[in-house]
């Protein structure tokens, strides 16, 4: 059993930063590959970023491509999300995956059976 709890989010303005964390519990971090999503109310949840287990691969949605970055740090059980350049379309609640059956470029095709969920950090984008 794996648990994951995301922070960082908050109320930002255009154009500002912010990281999240998404910290989990047990002793087999490394082998989950790692993944972030959103949901903004009244729309589907949307794959955000994706990361391989030893964190050499990482995957984006073309929305947030070359503004947000995925990293992770096994020796912490923490993976993050740097999200640089917000926009007001960004603005969702936030939520970390793990899965350690799958590749981490699958996550975006089958969310709805990925393994563990956080339960989410809510990121506020004014214009």
């Amino acid at each position: 059993q794996v648990q994951l709890v995301e922070t960082g989010g908050g109320l930002v303005q255009a154009g500002a930063s912010l990281r999240l964390s998404c910290a989990a519990s047990g002793r087999t971090f490394s082998s989950y590959a790692l993944g972030w999503f959103r949901q903004a109310p009244a729309n589907e949840r949307e794959f955000v970023a994706a990361i391989s287990r030893a964190g050499a691969s990482s995957y984006y949605a073309d929305s947030v491509k070359d503004r947000f970055t995925i990293s992770r740090d096994n020796a912490k059980n923490t993976v993050y999300l740097q999200m640089n350049s917000l926009k007001p379309e960004d603005t969702a609640v936030y939520y970390c995956a793990a899965d350690s059956r799958i590749k981490a470029y699958t996550f975006y095709s089958d969310p709805d059976h990925l393994e563990y969920w956080g339960q989410g950090t809510q990121v506020t984008v004014s214009s």
